[in-house]
């Protein structure tokens, strides 16, 4: 993870400008997330689909853009590598996330930040 506040801000601007930089960080991390989830879960339907079947029976695989003809016994171990590196993978990913998410909270209750939808409802009372 990396430190966004280096020295503290002198400025109005300054401390928005690090808010908005951690809220696109978050969005960022959310958007990294989604995609290996849903990578994450082809490799499991792959892997349940490839379970029962017949370890020599011919399997397909895609490799660079090619398509490998291999076996059951030879693709299996793969996908399940590669499950398994998506999901150490995904796990850190909603680590920094929720890191990056208490960082920012506590710099706007720091900064007594406001978003738009919350002045609405500050104003509306």
């Amino acid at each position: 993870m990396s430190s966004t506040i280096a020295a503290e801000p002198k400025s109005e601007q300054e401390i928005l400008s690090t808010y908005r930089q951690m809220q696109s960080e978050m969005q960022s991390l959310v958007q990294q997330l989604t995609k290996f989830e849903l990578e994450r879960n082809e490799h499991r339907l792959v892997e349940e689909t490839l379970e029962p079947l017949d370890p020599d029976r011919r399997a397909f695989r895609l490799v660079g853009g090619v398509l490998v003809e291999r076996t059951v016994k030879e693709v299996l171990p793969t996908v399940r590598e590669h499950r398994s590196n998506l999901d150490n993978l995904v796990q850190s990913l909603k680590e920094r996330l929720d890191s990056k998410q208490k960082e920012a909270a506590a710099w706007k209750a720091k900064y007594n930040i406001k978003t738009q939808e919350e002045m609405e409802a500050s104003n509306r009372q």
